[in-house]
């Protein structure tokens, strides 16, 4: 009889055991639920950049002297500057000027020392292509601004503010 009833009441302590390891689970579970989504959908959802991010690169041809400053202290010597020297004015005359963003590094150092801000550092970060030859970019597709994210009305923004995602929160829920 003793034997039965001590057996009874382990089984009872290992029940409780069982119900206290399930319920600390689901209450994990259920604080995992209030969080938003770490994922954001791609094409429609897109990341605000920060400030200072580096990406690709803008080119303005009508500001460059083709001084070269750019290839000098470029680490990997990547931007390809064609020009030729115009003896009547002696001064260079710019004919090609073009970055290779496949082998390009993103330092902004030509951003930072470029004598007359002919360089600049935009925000877009999509440049995947199936072709590495077509990440070779001229001066004409250095030339083009890319869309602002923020602008495009098709794609939500989502910031990485914590003060921002709590607005986005609240405007979904209501």
């Amino acid at each position: 009889m003793f034997h039965m009833l001590t057996q009874l009441l382990n089984s009872g302590q290992q029940t409780i055991r069982a119900a206290r390891y399930i319920g600390q689970g689901f209450m994990i579970t259920l604080s995992h639920a209030n969080r938003l989504p770490v994922t954001i959908q791609y094409p429609y959802e897109k990341l605000i950049t920060p400030e200072r991010f580096r990406g690709r690169i803008h080119f303005e041809f009508d500001k460059c002297i083709a001084c070269e400053v750019c290839v000098r202290v470029c680490p990997i010597d990547l931007p390809v500057v064609d020009w030729k020297l115009e003896t009547n004015i002696r001064k260079k005359r710019l004919l090609n000027y073009s970055i290779d963003f496949g082998i390009c590094i993103f330092c902004g150092n030509c951003v930072e020392y470029c004598p007359t801000n002919c360089l600049s550092m935009t925000e877009e970060y999509e440049l995947s292509t199936y072709d590495r030859h077509e990440l070779n970019y001229n001066q004409i597709a250095l030339g083009r601004l890319p869309v602002s994210i923020i602008d495009d009305y098709t794609i939500r923004t989502i910031s990485s503010n914590s003060s921002q995602i709590n607005k986005i929160k609240n405007v979904s829920n209501s």
